[in-house]
């Protein structure tokens, strides 16, 4: 199995949304931020090797036909050029609203202090492509970092491996430069805030119930979210 589908846009762009959706279409499993706890941070040392330069993307995505979110954004690159036939998605919103989302849970004091110590500490460290710690608050250097790498993927991709996509923009858009039929029922919108927070600060601390609560979550998002279309089904 090879990736057919790389997500470029950094977390809180309905990184998650789209891997529901992408999984819908038959373009699943799709990698997440959220499968490095379901699989008890096993995958940690083969992203801790392509931090240092020397991936085995065909070990990391073993199993796999997408990605999307962190840590396969912040490779985008080498990815494109390691899968040549995949496409590409830009998952993208407002800056500010951008920095207001990360900036209240994967960014915010409470979360970092946490996240750093704990097994995806070098991971978490990666995740702000080169900001330092001490200017994650900063809302014009934050605002300006977003804009210029989602430049950095329209400028770097070739035209037709790119889809620039926003939730709002619905099933239509993606369904058609992938070449599938548009589903039944709404696009997923899933992930709130609020959401997030509930499962990223306090909660279960051993591997195992970190592993439970994750895939419990996911499943329940996707039953969520495709409840209306399947009983229709």
């Amino acid at each position: 199995m090879t990736l057919k589908v790389i997500g470029a846009g950094l977390g809180r762009t309905g990184t998650l949304s789209l891997k529901l959706a992408l999984e819908h279409l038959g373009f699943g499993p799709c990698y997440h931020a959220m499968e490095i706890p379901i699989a008890e941070f096993r995958p940690i040392p083969l992203w801790s090797d392509a931090i240092d330069g020397t991936p085995d993307w065909d070990a990391i995505f073993n199993g796999y036909q997408s990605t999307t979110d962190y840590p396969g954004c912040c490779f985008w690159k080498e990815l494109v050029d390691y899968y040549p036939d995949a496409k590409v998605i830009l998952t993208h919103r407002s800056a500010d609203s951008w920095f207001e989302s990360i900036s209240s849970t994967l960014f915010s004091p409470a979360v970092r202090n946490g996240a750093l110590q704990g097994p995806m500490g070098k991971l978490n460290r990666h995740f702000t492509n080169g900001v330092d710690e001490a200017r994650l608050g900063d809302r014009d250097l934050m605002t300006d970092h977003f804009n210029r790498w989602n430049q950095s993927v329209i400028d770097g991709v070739p035209a037709d491996r790119l889809l620039v996509f926003s939730a709002k923009d619905g099933w239509e858009p993606l369904c058609r430069f992938l070449g599938v039929p548009v589903p039944d029922g709404p696009y997923p919108r899933v992930n709130s805030r609020d959401e997030l927070n509930d499962k990223i600060q306090g909660g279960p601390t051993s591997m195992a119930e970190r592993a439970m609560l994750m895939r419990a979550y996911l499943e329940n998002l996707r039953r969520a979210a495709f409840a209306a279309s399947e009983s229709e089904g």
